[in-house]
């Protein structure tokens, strides 16, 4: 049941960023936003994955380093002036509480 919270919350999380990576400049689209985008993808992929194996350890272990990836390219995203403070707060809550999420799994799949 856990997994469809999270999966939910990487839907809505991904909703609100395809809306922001639409006002990044031209010269990112097929630069930093094919990045941002690969990295969602992987990140929705290994939920489910996560979800399906029976063995989930190194699927979670690689949905964390996704998520923290994701973190550093919105970060980089707001330092180059691409995103507007109040986006890149609501985006960045977003993955944080995904990331979170992701830790109670790994704790709970490690017990």
């Amino acid at each position: 049941m856990e997994e469809m919270k999270i999966q939910q919350k990487v839907f809505e999380m991904m909703e609100y960023a395809y809306v922001c990576l639409q006002q990044f400049p031209k010269s990112e689209k097929f630069a930093l936003v094919v990045d941002i985008k690969r990295c969602m993808n992987l990140i929705i992929e290994r939920v489910v994955e996560g979800s399906k194996k029976y063995y989930k350890k190194t699927t979670l272990q690689e949905l964390d380093v996704e998520v923290t990836k994701l973190k550093a390219y919105i970060r980089l995203s707001y330092k180059l002036g691409f995103l507007p403070i109040k986006k890149y707060e609501i985006w960045a809550e977003k993955v944080v509480e995904i990331g979170k999420m992701v830790g109670g799994w790994i704790k709970n799949v490690q017990r």
